[in-house]
């Protein structure tokens, strides 16, 4: 199978979506809100599969494969059972409430939803610098993802640079043209198409090994037929799991689809289908990597075992459509992560420090030039290759969850104080950051700074600092005279 033909394949994918993109900017409005929000009129199909492509990346498919290749299969529970559950219960707790407020009061973004509560333009501009902070690493991850994929497809014919140079141009040209409507329908096809492919190649390795000596039990290795050992203890596996599940709440591109639902029975039938949605995605990557292992397959260092394990088993042709899938998961979590970042960049941080009076028509104008400069910028980063993917996606995965527990208890106890929930934010994300980047201080044998707490990781103690200095400072301060509680608990009802 020539390489022409290969990446021929991945092209004519991409400009299908495209064409997608060109019919949603034809019907889009010129306002933030149809722009952003696709007028908060998504239906259930169409929400429920913007948010799952959303978070189909590269960590996905290439991250979660690798590490069952390298330490077994029980990431499945991590990711497909813990994570499943956990994310639509937050779905629920967390992404109702703000749907129920966001509907009363117009708030497209995060941080305008607590500055209004609050009454403090520098706690939307904190909450929005921190998530356009932890959004680069994980849009530039998903540019990482496509270099090394496309790559690996044509055995080095498209450089690293030049495949993630190919996805940035995408990004950029398609979320400058559709906006939100434009992104979730793309999302609906790139979603359907990514679950389709991954269960293909699931059946098609799966058929090629049953048919060889031993069949698919010999393809397991005997280490990976036991349930724990190696790096899954109790703690690293609960740690990762809140960790993810609470981070995927407060990224701004999921974040933002708490709001976008046409109805209170749209947004519950979606959070219900949830689970069951990401299970079917995650059983067959996870295993297929896990056979890869137990096949003998070699995975050149920095590189991902599910294009070596596809080039072993499958014809050049499949191959191509099962990485024209993992494109589609990279670009419809990074054309998302690209309009989001726009979104905060414009209203919580243009708007309230530089220009309150700044019109519709120049904001949309400066959204999309924070597209083309964010997307740029981070294919710059993207080129020298820093760090695992699994890596990049764990570090800003933690730096989102250390947003979640500040921002519920703001949802639902009336006695949270302005000053609490900045305690809360700031002193939960500097933690993480000294605890990640930092060197390991103990004080009298204790961890005070340190790669993991008695087995748990530092996402999850940030989190639980980050619930303490919310609480404790709330209870100790009075509420400023901007903070207007009623916003909250006063004004935003079902139907």
């Amino acid at each position: 199978m020539s390489v022409l033909l290969e990446v021929g394949i991945v092209v004519a994918y991409v400009l299908a979506a495209l064409a997608v993109g060109v019919v949603a900017y034809r019907v889009t409005d010129r306002t933030a809100e149809d722009y952003y929000l696709a007028g908060r009129g998504l239906g259930t199909g169409v929400l429920l599969f913007t948010t799952f492509a959303t978070l189909l990346s590269a960590f996905t498919f290439f991250g979660g494969p690798n590490v069952a290749y390298g330490s077994g299969p029980e990431w499945i529970l991590v990711m497909g059972l813990m994570d499943g559950v956990l994310f639509g219960l937050l779905w629920y707790l967390l992404g109702y409430r703000q749907w129920l407020l966001g509907r009363a009061h117009g708030y497209v973004t995060l941080g305008e939803m607590l500055g209004d509560r609050f009454g403090s333009k520098a706690l939307r501009g904190l909450v929005a610098g921190v998530s356009v902070f932890w959004l680069f690493p994980y849009v530039m991850l998903q540019q990482v993802g496509a270099g090394t994929a496309l790559a690996a497809l044509t055995d080095g014919a498209v450089p690293y640079w030049a495949g993630a140079g190919f996805v940035t141009l995408f990004m950029i040209a398609y979320v400058v043209l559709a906006g939100m409507r434009g992104v979730a329908w793309t999302d609906t096809l790139q979603g359907v198409f990514m679950l389709s492919m991954v269960w293909l190649a699931f059946a098609w390795v799966a058929a090629v090994l049953a048919a060889e000596p031993g069949g698919l039990a010999a393809a397991m290795p005997a280490e990976f037929r036991a349930l724990g050992g190696g790096v899954y203890s109790p703690q690293w596996m609960l740690s990762q799991a809140v960790g993810i599940a609470f981070g995927v709440t407060m990224f701004p591109q999921v974040n933002q689809r708490f709001f976008v639902g046409k109805s209170e029975r749209v947004l519950k039938r979606t959070f219900a289908l949830w689970p069951v949605l990401v299970v079917l995605l995650f059983v067959p990557a996870f295993l297929l990597g896990s056979w890869a292992q137990g096949v003998g397959l070699a995975v050149p260092e920095g590189g991902n075992v599910l294009p070596v394990l596809l080039a072993e088993y499958t014809p050049g042709w499949f191959a191509a459509l099962v990485v024209a899938g993992a494109l589609a998961a990279m670009m419809s979590s990074s054309d998302s992560m690209l309009l989001s970042g726009a979104s905060y960049f414009t209203r919580d941080l243009y708007r309230p420090f530089v220009n309150a009076d700044a019109s519709e028509e120049f904001e949309h104008f400066l959204g999309r030039v924070g597209v083309v400069a964010f997307a740029s910028a981070a294919f710059v980063a993207s080129l020298f290759e820093p760090g695992t993917l699994v890596e990049i996606g764990e570090t800003a995965f933690g730096g989102f969850a250390q947003l979640a527990l500040p921002v519920a208890v703001a949802l639902y106890w009336r006695g949270t104080t302005h000053s609490g929930v900045v305690a809360g934010v700031a002193g939960s994300q500097l933690f993480y950051l000294a605890a990640v980047f930092g060197p390991t201080v103990t004080l009298a044998g204790v961890p005070v700074l340190a790669d993991a707490y008695w087995g748990w990781l530092p996402s999850v103690v940030g989190m639980a600092v980050g619930l303490v200095l919310t609480v404790g400072v709330s209870a100790v301060t009075t509420r400023a005279a901007s903070e207007d509680t009623s916003v909250y608990f006063e004004s935003a009802r079902a139907d």
